[in-house]
């Protein structure tokens, strides 16, 4: 069976993203200074062929304490600063989902190419204004789903289209995590985006897609807060050819956190977590039982940026492994979840 997503360049069991320059030097900024680019800015900074030149932030102080921490010569106030520095070839975009269309419609505006943490935008209408804006500027735009460029996730494609497991009948996938009532915080916040649904599920549905494509049916059942977000989303996907997946995210307890897919001849599982697996434990029902190991790179995040060095360098205004299509259909998907359970965002009431 063949799966529904392109393999990523880097397929190789274990292969390590390439650190050498692929083409000529890339000089990114880097749009927020929240825990995700702490962690994310170590592995492109290692790319030779990137240079983060500038960052910015509400608070120029936090900018230019950030800037210096990690090494960047310029550091800005505001977005609309930075993106009016002439010298950046491209901007990664971390802030909370509610602010992502704003500020990559003013990246594209801008003449910047634009990697965008996940989720890309609040809802589909966002997310097919920003593409068809992207295509007409001729720049690319690619959401930031680092979990499909990882190593591990690779060879689960591959594994599934050799046909090892025969046919794909069956996914179960889960994320979550205890998080703690903050109202200030963007977990909790309808203006940023918050819940479950935006902030996690497109983990476990990546593992979904993968092996049986978008589907033809959803359901989904969920928990709301008072403030109106989902702190827990069960969603099950049909599909016309007799495949099901079953997905869970929550933020009110600590979840297993493991991806299985199960065939006609065998099942794979991941371990703990899914979305940066460090194993594969494949079941083929005709044959042992084994454990693929994947050590990490860094944090794992160099293998996406390694795909949008590449793919600007080469001119292409999407990534073949993260194309707009499966952005869209993410986001449309997502819009259905939302108006069956009931979440409702101030993003939504805005004509794009």
């Amino acid at each position: 069976m063949k799966s529904h997503i392109l393999t990523p360049p880097v397929a190789q069991p274990g292969a390590a993203p390439s650190q050498a320059a692929t083409g000529r030097t890339l000089n990114w900024g880097v749009v927020a200074t929240g825990r995700i680019v702490a962690k994310v800015l170590g592995d492109l900074q290692a790319l030779e062929d990137a240079n983060v030149c500038a960052v910015s932030s509400r608070d120029v102080v936090k900018a230019r304490a950030f800037a210096d921490e990690h090494g960047i010569e310029r550091a800005y106030g505001s977005y609309q600063e930075l993106l009016a520095d002439a010298q950046l070839d491209a901007v990664y975009i971390a802030t909370p989902h509610g602010q992502h269309f704003e500020i990559a419609m003013a990246a594209l505006a801008a003449g910047k190419h634009v990697v965008c943490e996940k989720s890309l935008t609040i809802n589909a209408a966002e997310a097919r204004t920003l593409v068809n804006f992207a295509g007409e500027r001729s720049l690319f735009l690619m959401e930031a789903l680092w979990a499909r460029f990882t190593p591990a996730f690779a060879r689960a494609l591959a594994i599934i289209e050799s046909g090892e497991l025969g046919e794909i009948s069956w996914v179960q996938a889960d994320l979550g995590f205890l998080a703690q009532y903050d109202p200030a915080w963007r977990l909790f916040d309808p203006k940023a985006g918050g819940g479950a649904l935006l902030d996690l599920a497109v983990y476990p549905l990546t593992w979904a897609v993968g092996a049986l494509g978008f589907p033809d049916s959803v359901q989904a059942v969920a928990q709301l807060n008072a403030d109106g977000v989902d702190t827990q989303t069960a969603i099950n996907l049909g599909y016309a050819a007799g495949g099901h997946a079953q997905l869970m995210v929550t933020l009110t307890g600590n979840a297993p956190q493991q991806a299985r897919v199960v065939g006609s001849a065998g099942w794979l599982a991941t371990n703990t977590p899914l979305h940066n697996a460090s194993q594969l434990i494949v079941h083929p029902t005709d044959g042992p039982a084994r454990v693929e190991e994947f050590e990490a790179v860094g944090e794992n995040y160099g293998y996406e940026f390694r795909e949008a060095t590449r793919c600007i360098q080469q001119g292409l205004t999407a990534s073949p492994t993260m194309p707009w299509e499966h952005s869209v259909k993410t986001m449309e998907l997502f819009d259905t979840i939302r108006a069956s359970v009931g979440v409702r965002y101030p993003n939504d009431l805005l004509t794009h």
